[in-house]
C-alpha cells in the first residue's frame, strides 16, 4: 500500500533532510543517572552511536546492560533521571526539550514499540479507536479520516478483515497480532525512525519470524531508520546491518553484523555467541555460559566492566590484569570493529593462552 501524503509538520527536526553522509539519529556521550537512596545508578554510562536512514542498529546485551533505559532516553521517556548528553534528530538537540515539543515528536518523527503490547494497549478502547487517535492528534484530522487511516494501517500490517477487527478491543487478539496493532500505531503518523524494544518477547518462534519480516518489509518500504533493541543475537543476525554490544551501561564492541559473528574482537561478544547452543552439539551438552555475575551499577569499577568475568584477562599478566582492572577501555577501531578492550585480539600484540 502506498504511503499516506501528510502535510508539512510544523514540528518537523530543523536542519537538512536525512541524507546518506548525515545521521538521522546521532547520540553522543548519553548518560543516564538514577538517583536512589543507597546512591546514584547509572544505568548508561557515555554512550555514542548513530543511526543513518534505512538502516537497521542492533542493540544487545544482558538484561541490565542499558538497552531499554537508552532507547527510553531517546524518546525522552525517563521521569526522576538526570540524562546527559546529546540525542540528535535530524540535528535537532531532543535531550532538554519540553514535554510539549517532544510530545510532537513522537509518533511522528520517532515511534517505539514496546515489548509487552497487552499493556502498552489500552483495555476500554478498540485497537482502531487508538490508532486513530494517535494520528488526530499528530494531524488534526476528522475522526472518518483517521478511522479510514486506522483500517488501512491495519491491514498494512497484514491484519485480515482490518475494518471489523478496528472495532475489537485488545483483548481479542492474540499476542502476534498484538504486536503487529503497535507497529501499525507506531507507523499510523509516518515517523522517520522507529524504536523497537524486544519487539518479539514471549513470541512463538514462526510468529517472532513474521513479525521481524513485517518490519524489515516496512522498513523497506518508507526508509526508516530503525534501531532493533533485543537480548536474541538470533534476531541480530536477521534483521541488523551494525550491532551495537552493550555490557553495564557501556558500549563494549561496534561492528558490521556480518563482521561481529564472524571475528568478534571483545570477550564478552565472544561469550554471548559461545553461549548459543550450536547444531553439532550432542542432546547432552552442557549450555555454555559466561562465568560471574553482571556488575554493579551503583559502584562501576574504575576500569574495565568485564575484567572480573573476561578469561583474556585471567589469562594476561599481573600488569595487563591490574591495567584492565584500574583502566576504563575506549571504543577504538580494530579490523572494522569499534572494540573497548584493552587485551583485543585485533589491537594487542600478544594474548597469552591463545584465549579468545
Amino acid at each position: 500500500m502506498a504511503a499516506q501524503a501528510v502535510p508539512t509538520d510544523p514540528a518537523a527536526p530543523a536542519g537538512p533532510a536525512a541524507s546518506e553522509e548525515q545521521p538521522l539519529l546521532s547520540v553522543t556521550d548519553l548518560t543516564v543517572t538514577f538517583p536512589t537512596r543507597h546512591g546514584d545508578v547509572r544505568a548508561v554510562d557515555s554512550l555514542s552511536f548513530a543511526v543513518r536512514r534505512g538502516q537497521t542498529l542492533g542493540i544487545v546485551g544482558e538484561s541490565g546492560s542499558g538497552k531499554s533505559v537508552t532507547s527510553l532516553a531517546v524518546m525522552g521517556l525517563h521521569t526522576g533521571a538526570r540524562v546527559t548528553g546529546s540525542i540528535a534528530l535530524v540535528g535537532r538537540e531532543l535531550n532538554g526539550l519540553p514535554e510539549r515539543e517532544l510530545n510532537r515528536l513522537r509518533g511522528r518523527r520517532m515511534a517505539m514499540i514496546f515489548q509487552d503490547p497487552l499493556s502498552s494497549l489500552h483495555p476500554y478502547y478498540t485497537v482502531g479507536e487508538q490508532i486513530a487517535e494517535h494520528h488526530r492528534v499528530h494531524f488534526g484530522s476528522r475522526r472518518a479520516a483517521a478511522r479510514k487511516r486506522a483500517v488501512e494501517m491495519l491491514a498494512e500490517v497484514g491484519i485480515p478483515e482490518p475494518a471489523r477487527r478496528a472495532g475489537e478491543y485488545p483483548h481479542q487478539f492474540s499476542g502476534g497480532m498484538r504486536q503487529r496493532v503497535m507497529i501499525a500505531m507506531a507507523l499510523a503518523c509516518e515517523p522517520d525512525l522507529l524504536i523497537a524494544d524486544e519487539p518479539t518477547t514471549a513470541l512463538d518462534v514462526t510468529v517472532q519470524a513474521q513479525i521481524l519480516e513485517l518490519i524489515a518489509r516496512l522498513q523497506e518500504q518508507r526508509g526508516l531508520a530503525v534501531v532493533m533493541i533485543t537480548h536474541d543475537l538470533g534476531v541480530v543476525a536477521r534483521v541488523a546491518r551494525e550491532v551495537l554490544v552493550m555490557y553495564g551501561g557501556r558500549a563494549a564492541e561496534q561492528a558490521p553484523v556480518d563482521t561481529l559473528f564472524a571475528d568478534p574482537g571483545h570477550p564478552y561478544t565472544r561469550g554471548l555467541l559461545d553461549s548459543l547452543p550450536r547444531l553439532d552439539d550432542s542432546d547432552d551438552a552442557p549450555l555454555r555460559a559466561i562465568p560471574g555475575s553482571p556488575p554493579s551499577l551503583l559502584d562501576p569499577a574504575p576500569g574495565c566492566a568485564f575484567s572480573p568475568r573476561c578469561p583474556r584477562a585471567a589469562a594476561a599478566t599481573p600488569a595487563e590484569r591490574a591495567h584492565c582492572a584500574g583502566v576504563r577501555p575506549e571504543l577504538r577501531p580494530s579490523q572494522g570493529h569499534l572494540v573497548s578492550c584493552h587485551l583485543s585480539l585485533h589491537t594487542a600484540a600478544r594474548v597469552q593462552g591463545g584465549t579468545r
